[in-house]
């Protein structure tokens, strides 16, 4: 199909839509909450990912020192900072697949 077809075609399915002709599959998603990693679990989870203070720093896009008052509980990471981490206690193989050599 040409892309003037495709968008032909596009505008075409939005009005119908809009005129009530048109129904559209919606898929409903449910992500599980934030953990909330105190000092000692984040210090696990970067052991486990055979990381350094320094290297799950640049992996998380922290300061090393940021890391460093996590583990020692003087800190809490932020919400995003947390995600991170979650998926990284999952799945420490992940950060392998952006390792830059």
């Amino acid at each position: 199909m040409k892309l003037a077809d495709s968008i032909k075609q596009g505008l075409r399915e939005a009005i119908e839509y809009e005129r009530g002709n048109l129904s559209v599959r919606r898929r409903v998603v449910q992500v599980k909450g934030v953990p909330k990693y105190e000092a000692k679990n984040i210090k696990q989870i970067r052991l486990k990912a055979n990381l350094s203070q320094a290297s799950l720093a640049r992996v998380i896009g922290v300061s090393t020192k940021t890391v460093e008052a996590w583990e020692r509980g003087r800190n809490i990471p932020s919400g995003p900072a947390q995600r991170l981490l979650y998926l990284i206690d999952k799945e420490p193989e992940i950060i392998k697949k952006y390792i830059l050599d």
